[in-house]
């Protein structure tokens, strides 16, 4: 006699007993975050690998939502658009001079508090120097020649403050393209809050982007304009789901090189 699996139904109890008891894990939060940022990738995979009956159910429900999306991007861009009022058929005779026309009335705007949603995420990628003069490599570095003349043995040295991290080590010196002189290498950096309007001196954490050029992003090159990422956990700052933030992006708005103490 072949018995049917047994399955425990007191699982989801214990489960939700135990949750009660004990709470989530501490990054549950951040776990689910993580997990919903993945689905669109898993989704692209499944939509790749599937083969026979099972991608023509998956393409057939992945139609299906697609659809709905759809719906709901026209119903969310109809509600600006200017239309008709739904009135009654009039009572008289109406002149034909007046069949055709109609008191427009707009839609239902969005809410206040969602536009200024929306404006205080734009001002989060807003920098205080939009606009950054480029700098030449010629400008930027220094060709330095050890040993014999020949082209193997050129280096080239970096003229301006850089950040190589802490855990930074040389390259062989037969290997060695650039050179960033230890006098020039930051740690910190001197940040003002926007809103606090106060100044404190940072741990500089990395260079995110140079907009001079993809190779002082990678050198770690800090010139007027650079975005980079800061320390600031001993602020207090605490984010929306109340953890406290750990790294901040500020731009450069001075010339590293001319402050040099």
């Amino acid at each position: 006699m072949v018995s049917s699996p047994s399955f425990d139904l007191r699982r989801p109890r214990l489960v939700e007993r135990h949750r009660k008891l004990h709470g989530r894990r501490l990054d549950h939060e951040e776990r689910t975050r993580k997990k919903a940022a993945r689905e669109g990738h898993k989704q692209s995979e499944n939509a790749q690998n599937l083969r026979g009956l099972r991608a023509k159910l998956y393409a057939k429900q992945r139609h299906a939502q697609k659809i709905q999306m759809r719906k709901a991007i026209k119903q969310h861009e109809e509600r600006n658009v200017k239309g008709a009022p739904a009135e009654k058929e009039p009572s008289e005779a109406v002149p034909a001079y007046l069949l055709d026309r109609a008191n427009p009335t707009t839609a239902k705007a969005l809410s206040s508090q969602i536009k200024n949603k929306r404006a205080e995420k734009a001002a989060r990628f807003s920098v205080p120097i939009p606009k950054v003069r480029g700098i030449s490599e010629e400008e930027l570095f220094k060709v330095y020649v050890m040993g014999p003349v020949v082209e193997s043995a050129e280096r080239e040295v970096v003229l301006t403050p850089t950040f190589v991290g802490p855990d930074f080590t040389r390259r062989p010196v037969k290997y060695e393209r650039f050179i960033r002189p230890m006098g020039l290498r930051y740690k910190k950096a001197n940040v003002t809050h926007p809103t606090l309007n106060v100044t404190v001196q940072l741990p500089i954490l990395g260079v995110k982007k140079n907009p001079s050029n993809p190779l002082y992003t990678q050198l770690g090159v800090l010139t007027k304009g650079t975005i980079i990422e800061v320390n600031v956990s001993d602020l207090g700052i605490v984010t929306a789901s109340g953890k406290i933030a750990w790294g901040r992006y500020a731009q450069i708005t001075n010339n590293p090189e001319v402050c040099l103490c």
